[in-house]
């Protein structure tokens, strides 16, 4: 559920795998594992993916819908 939603909200915002790993101050390479299920983010980085998206943790990692 979480590549899922993470590559959702991505496009929805219209940004690039790219322009997004800057954001976080990661890797293009990372950020792609995360949206294949290759890799999970550790926690903090999580929250601040949550924070980026303006989403609860709860919806991206799929606990939730809202």
């Amino acid at each position: 559920m979480f590549p899922e939603r993470l590559k959702q909200l991505r496009k929805e915002a219209g940004l690039t795998q790219k322009q997004i790993a800057e954001k976080m101050q990661v890797g293009q390479n990372s950020y792609s594992n995360w949206e294949k299920g290759i890799r999970t983010p550790i926690k903090p980085t999580i929250a601040k993916l949550a924070e980026v998206f303006e989403v609860s943790q709860d919806y991206l990692l799929g606990t939730t819908d809202d």
